[in-house]
């Protein structure tokens, strides 16, 4: 309960805050690649406290990602139909959210090459957003 009141208000501060500006996605860019790292050697040295803290870490940095601004200001609506880029910042983090949840079940019950996988989708998330939002 207490961490979906958290990411309530982390969701209302960021909707109703400053504008996020690219040295806000590029931390948040930094967080969600120091908690894939912990995940990684959560893996490594079959730790699950360390595979827990990692997600937990990705999910905390995953709720502050949002669209560019400039797609969010676009007051042309034709424009802004066109680009979907919030639709699919709001999928990416909804699908890391799901997976990295997965990663903890499969871990836990001792399913290690599928919470592997699940990590790998995860990467892959990350890759479809740098590709198709950031210009990679």
């Amino acid at each position: 309960m207490k961490k979906w009141v958290l990411i309530l208000v982390v969701s209302l501060s960021a909707l109703f805050g400053a504008e996020y500006t690219k040295e806000n996605r590029i931390s948040d860019m930094n967080e969600m690649a120091a908690a894939m790292n912990t995940i990684q050697s959560g893996f490594f040295y079959n730790n699950y406290d360390t595979v827990v803290s990692g997600v937990e870490h990705l999910r905390n940095a995953i709720v502050r990602v949002q669209p560019p601004a400039e797609e969010v200001q676009e007051k042309d609506l034709i424009a802004r139909y066109m680009n979907q880029k919030i639709q699919m910042t709001n999928k990416i983090v909804k699908k890391i959210n799901k997976k990295s949840l997965t990663i903890l079940e499969r871990f836990k019950d001792g399913d290690s090459a599928q919470a592997l996988q699940e990590y790998t989708k995860i990467m892959g998330q990350c890759m479809s957003c740098h590709r198709e939002m950031r210009n990679w």
